[in-house]
């Protein structure tokens, strides 16, 4: 399985950014695609997932109602749609996945810099 993450970028606050990330070499049946990043001193933390089969979604409080996770199972791709973008959201933007019964990510893409300046 392999995931590339782009998208990222430089914004000011309140802009808004669309990260994608291309999934190959894998079926992704039963996966859970996520979103996570780390901002610099901070641990990594969960910021959005989607099942690959179903579209239900998942978010972390501090993302809910500005970030928006989508996936295209045509083109084998997943989507963060981030608005109302603010400077603590400046991190390195990570895609992941696993089986959707785990909770640990197995598979990871490179990550993609998002940069919010105020």
């Amino acid at each position: 399985v392999q995931l590339q993450a782009s998208g990222g970028g430089l914004v000011q606050a309140g802009d808004s950014l669309r990260l994608s990330c291309a999934a190959s070499g894998g079926t992704f049946t039963n996966y859970r695609m996520a979103w996570l990043r780390q901002a610099p001193g901070k641990e990594r933390e969960f910021v959005a997932g989607i099942r690959w089969n179903t579209p239900i979604t998942f978010y972390s409080d501090s993302v809910k109602g500005r970030f928006t996770i989508s996936r295209d199972k045509a083109k084998r791709t997943v989507s963060l749609q981030m608005s109302s973008l603010k400077p603590e959201d400046t991190a390195i933007y990570y895609c992941a996945a696993t089986y959707y019964t785990k909770n640990t990510y197995d598979y990871w893409g490179q990550g993609t810099q998002v940069t919010v300046s105020s």
